[in-house]
């Protein structure tokens, strides 16, 4: 028992394991997300040598940041069974259409098509994404639940978001 409070700034980080089909793609994800994320860069790099566990040249252990949110990454050939799946996602929060189509084009080349859904996407590399506007949240929460209806109605028939198809539904105008 601790004798007293954990800190209040901890920094929780989210470690990316690529194996099976991606195994050996660590390095290559993690160079195509900073080359997307603003404030984003690789801050180790350890591969694995001759003789050791894994496939010399793989990573062994990355730490690398998107948007300031700290990661950190690893390959692995061992035969674990485990897989990235939809049960977790990044969310991408836009504040402009220019975004949206931004991590959508850049995330989603080379992903799974048949995965793209109501905002959410699976990349080149198995992770599930979600970019959303940022106004998304106002317009599904309020006063006006009609106009709420609307939006879910109109995002449910959408793979990527349309901000201003969202914001005609919410207003229950036609979108142009």
């Amino acid at each position: 028992m601790l004798d007293r409070a954990p800190r209040a700034n901890i920094e929780i980080t989210p470690s990316l394991l690529f194996t099976g089909d991606v195994a050996g793609k660590a390095e290559e994800a993690m160079r195509t997300y900073t080359s997307l994320f603003p404030a984003a860069a690789i801050a180790d790099l350890h591969r694995y040598g001759p003789d050791e566990n894994d496939r010399e040249g793989n990573v062994k252990y990355a730490r690398f940041a998107l948007a300031g949110q700290s990661f950190s990454a690893m390959d692995s050939s061992m035969p674990h069974g485990f897989a990235f799946n939809e049960a977790f996602s990044f969310q991408v929060l836009c504040d402009s259409q220019y975004e949206v189509d931004h991590y959508w084009e850049g995330l989603g080349a080379g992903g799974d098509a048949t995965a793209q859904q109501c905002g959410w996407l699976k990349d080149r590399f198995g992770l599930s994404w979600q970019i959303v506007p940022a106004v998304l949240p106002k317009l599904l929460s309020g006063p006006d639940r009609e106009g709420a209806e609307r939006v879910m109605d109109a995002l449910l028939k959408m793979k990527k978001f349309d901000i201003a198809a969202l914001e005609a539904a919410h207003a229950g105008r036609a979108s142009s």
